[in-house]
């Protein structure tokens, strides 16, 4: 009976059950405990920025499903001709590869990162920079060959004139958040050669003494520009 006085008296009892979990989800103390607020912002840039890319990637589906006038086929579209032959989807394919091979080195770079590794941290991270540049630059190399062939944004010689305004719009969202990832992990990996993060240098990026944290940060963003490849590469490029 005392014990079950003592239970019930304890200011620090937790809910079970439903409300448990009701009161965890309710107090930031809780749920983002040990996530420090750089990591949980950029979580949340990471949801809001998933809406939009799905909304884009809906918009395409809607408008390729609802047209009447046939869609181009992608693998001609995206053909290359290399000694006398159309090679259908090549480009992409090393596009595709080039920038998952990134996600590896960025991966490596994040590792190194908590060993407090300066210089494999900063070469890995420009490593990544040089693939996600490789990768847009490939990617300019593609909508310059379309734009001669004539695709624009109100039509193409192949089809159905929603496909210049889809490509464009989405390849282009997608190759600027490239482009923005490839600008910051040049500025956080020099960062990391000069030792700001083991110093603690006051400055834009710069987490406390010690901590490699912008790395990790820099880490989730770029894998999820990688995994935003990967459903474009399935959707606009495969079906």
């Amino acid at each position: 009976m005392a014990e079950t006085t003592l239970t019930h008296s304890s200011p620090t009892a937790r809910p079970n059950g439903w409300r448990g979990i009701a009161a965890d989800w309710a107090s930031d103390q809780r749920a983002f405990k040990n996530v420090s607020w750089g990591k949980a912002m950029m979580w949340i840039f990471l949801l809001s920025d998933t809406f939009i890319f799905g909304c884009f990637l809906l918009s395409y589906m809607t408008a390729r499903i609802s047209t009447r006038v046939p869609w181009p086929n992608p693998s001609e579209v995206f053909a290359l001709r290399i000694g006398g032959s159309e090679i259908p989807l090549i480009l992409i394919a090393i596009m595709t590869f080039v920038l998952i091979s990134s996600s590896g080195t960025m991966a490596m770079a994040v590792n190194f990162g908590y060993r407090r590794d300066r210089r494999k941290t900063a070469i890995l991270m420009l490593l990544t920079a040089a693939l996600g540049a490789t990768f847009v630059g490939m990617q300019a190399f593609e909508w310059t060959k379309l734009i001669t062939e004539g695709v624009r944004p109100w039509g193409n010689p192949w089809g159905a004139a929603q496909f210049g305004s889809c490509f464009f719009m989405i390849t282009g969202f997608h190759g600027t958040h490239v482009t923005i990832g490839v600008i910051f992990l040049i500025i956080v990996a020099r960062k990391v050669w000069r030792g700001d993060f083991d110093t603690g240098r006051p400055g834009f990026f710069t987490s406390r003494r010690g901590r490699y944290e912008n790395v990790e940060i820099m880490g989730l963003y770029w894998h999820f520009v990688d995994l935003v490849w990967v459903f474009i590469f399935a959707f606009f490029y495969l079906w």
